[in-house]
Order: structure tokens, then C-alpha cells, then sequence
């Protein structure tokens, strides 16, 4: 249904123009993209029905239309095209990416050794462009990412208020709480990770694959020095995400249960304190997940502490023996910083990932037993 509001090819021809230069602002931008516009069509449509396919939904009565079993289904339920056109664009931007290091690094290498002041001007020109270029790729990814999440939470949103209105007679109290919780409150998180579920993933892994690579063919030994510092890591982050799963889910019930007693009106007179233990259990939850993400975050920063300074002993050795340039050096200072941002954001898209999966299952589950009851 969703056809008829906005498609990858128009997005492409968009984009195209941007390319052109013929949005000077972001305000431009905005009106590029029509974004009110397709708010105003996307209403008539989901008058109708929710979408179940963006780009064509299969001939599926109101009756039948049921969520996807896994979050991945959800994901290309919402448009496998558009998500063919933000892999486009992080392919681009990763590529553009690692250019600017070896810009970097004949900048420093030339002042360094006698190069004419009209050669660095040029290639301080050129380094100018090419960030000008990754952060207008990166604009228009970020601006495509969060439609395309905005569209996913308004059709999960669409879809409880859908279910209501179809068992309205049937309706429990519970499920009303159940819903309120949904609808306010869970569909948004897990609609917004659809805008950056596979974009993100390959831009990351595709930036920190080529700065990578590049450190490779500059200083082989640097490089396994900086391999080093993700290896703990990589361990660790599975581990302790399990562990905040588990507080999510716990989160996640207690929050409906909340609602549940907030719309009950035939509620007991001890459900004051019913509540009261409900809000304590919610801040022990948090804080025990704040605990457990920020201890993660304290030991990241900690090993990538430990990088630099390995790029430092190492690369201080061989300036001194005369088996590297100074530019080497710095390079390998700025690839580390640069792919600390995409080691992060990978590691951010992993819990979300992990979490989201949980929300979703919840959110399916909860639909399910509400149209059935």
C-alpha cells in the first residue's frame, strides 16, 4: 500500500538532485522529500488498512493480517527496497570514508618533506571535499533511516488500534493495558530500529573492514596492535547484552502491568501498594542495567586507552629506527579514532538488536492473544 506513498526510485531521483547540488539547506532537503506530503497520503492510506508489505502488500484481508513471526520478517515486511537503497548509500559512505586518512597522511608526509606550499593547499582542498561529500551521504542516510523507522511505528501503532477496534466487545481490561502500553510506549523503540537494522551493520563493519585494511597495508605489526584492543570486547559484549535482556524483558512486564491496574476500575484496595512495588521494581531494573551498560562502556574506553598507547610505543620505535614516517603514525592515531565511533555504534546496534528482538516477540505475542481473546 505503501507503494503509492513514497518508493526507492523516487527517493534515488531525490537523492540524485541533492547529489547536484541543488539543496543548498536543510530545509531544502526536507522539501526534497516531501516529508508532509507523505505524511498527509499515509494517513489516507492506513484509513484502509495497515500496510503489510511496503512496497506491495499480498491480497491479505484485514482478518488475516498478522505480524511476522521473527523481527526480520517484520523488517522486509516494511520494505526490502528501501532497505536495498540505505545498503546503497552505506556502501558509498564507507567507501568515501577511509579517503580522507591517506589525504591525512601525504598532507603531513609533504609538509614534512619539502613539498611545495601549492601541493598541500590542493590536497587540503581535496580532504575539504571529500568530508563535505561523507557528511551529505551521511545527512540523507540518517534523514532516509528515520522515515523509514517512522513509517514501521505508525503500522505497529495502526495495527493494536486495528485489533481494538475489530474485538471491541471482546476487550479485556488487561488487554486494554496491554495495549495503552504498546501503543504509547514499546512500538516506538522497535519501529525505529527498522530505518538502521541493515544499513547499520554494513556501513560499521564496512568502515572499520577498510580503515582496517588500510592500516594493514601501511604498518602490518601497528595493525595487530590495534586488532588487539576489540578481541576483549567482542567477548565481552555478548555476555553482559544477555544479561540486560533479561532486565528488559522484566522492564517491559512490569511497565504493562502498570497500565493494566491504571485501567482496571474495579481494581482492589490494596492496588496502591501494589503499584508502589511495581514503580520500585522498575528503578532496581534500570539501575541494574544502567550498571551493567555503563561498566560495558568503561572497559570499551579502556581498551581503546590501551590501543593508543600501543600506537605509541610501537610507532615511536620505528620513527626512531627509521623504519616508518611520521605520517604513518599519525595515520594510524586517526584510523584508531575513526573506528572507535563505528566500533561503538556497532556494539550500540548489537544491543539494540538483542533488545529489540525481545520487544518485538513481546509486542507479536501480545497482539496475537488480544485478537484471539
Amino acid at each position: 500500500m505503501l507503494t503509492n506513498v513514497l518508493d526507492p526510485g523516487q527517493i534515488v531521483g531525490r537523492l540524485i538532485l541533492i547529489a547536484m547540488g541543488q539543496c543548498k539547506t536543510i530545509g531544502d532537503l526536507i522539501g526534497y522529500l516531501d516529508l508532509e506530503d507523505v505524511r498527509v497520503r499515509a494517513e489516507s492510506t492506513f484509513d484502509r488498512a495497515p500496510a503489510t508489505n511496503v512496497q506491495e502488500p499480498h491480497a491479505k484481508s484485514r482478518e488475516e493480517d498478522v505480524m511476522p513471526r521473527k523481527l526480520l520478517g517484520f523488517i522486509f515486511m516494511m520494505g526490502r527496497g528501501h532497505q536495498g537503497v540505505l545498503v546503497l548509500l552505506s556502501v558509498v559512505l564507507f567507501a568515501v570514508g577511509i579517503l580522507p586518512l591517506e589525504v591525512q597522511r601525504r598532507i603531513i608526509n609533504g609538509a614534512t618533506q619539502g613539498s611545495s606550499f601549492n601541493a598541500i593547499l590542493a590536497l587540503v582542498f581535496g580532504y575539504l571535499a571529500l568530508v563535505m561529500t561523507e557528511g551529505g551521504v551521511k545527512l540523507v542516510l540518517n534523514i532516509y533511516r528515520g522515515w523509514i523507522g517512522e513509517v514501521a511505528i505508525r503500522w505497529l501503532r495502526t495495527a493494536v488500534l486495528d485489533v481494538r477496534e475489530r474485538h471491541l466487545e471482546e476487550l479485556t481490561t488487561l488487554a486494554e493495558g496491554v495495549e495503552m502500553s504498546i501503543v504509547l510506549a514499546e512500538a516506538e523503540p522497535v519501529g525505529g530500529f527498522v530505518g538502521t537494522s541493515i544499513s547499520e551493520p554494513i556501513l560499521q563493519a564496512g568502515v572499520l573492514l577498510a580503515v582496517g585494511s588500510y592500516m594493514m597495508y601501511l604498518q602490518p605489526f601497528l595493525a595487530l596492535a590495534v586488532a588487539a584492543v576489540f578481541v576483549p570486547q567482542a567477548l565481552l559484549v555478548p555476555i553482559l547484552q544477555s544479561l540486560i535482556n533479561q532486565r528488559v524483558k522484566t522492564k517491559i512486564t512490569v511497565m504493562r502491568h502498570l497500565s493494566e491496574e491504571m485501567v482496571d476500575h474495579t481494581s482492589s484496595p490494596k492496588a496502591p501498594q501494589h503499584q508502589a512495588a511495581r514503580v520500585q521494581r522498575l528503578f532496581l531494573t534500570n539501575m541494574s542495567i544502567y550498571k551493567l551498560k555503563y561498566s560495558l562502556n568503561f572497559l570499551m574506553n579502556l581498551m581503546f586507552q590501551f590501543g593508543y598507547a600501543g600506537i605509541f610505543a610501537l610507532g615511536g620505535y620505528y620513527v626512531a629506527t627509521g623504519k616508518t614516517e611520521i605520517g604513518t603514525v599519525v595515520a594510524f592515531i586517526a584510523g584508531l579514532n575513526k573506528v572507535s565511533g563505528p566500533w561503538d555504534a556497532l556494539v550500540d546496534w548489537y544491543r539494540d538488536l538483542r533488545v529489540t528482538q525481545v520487544k518485538y516477540e513481546l509486542i507479536r505475542d501480545a497482539s496475537a492473544t488480544n485478537s484471539t481473546e
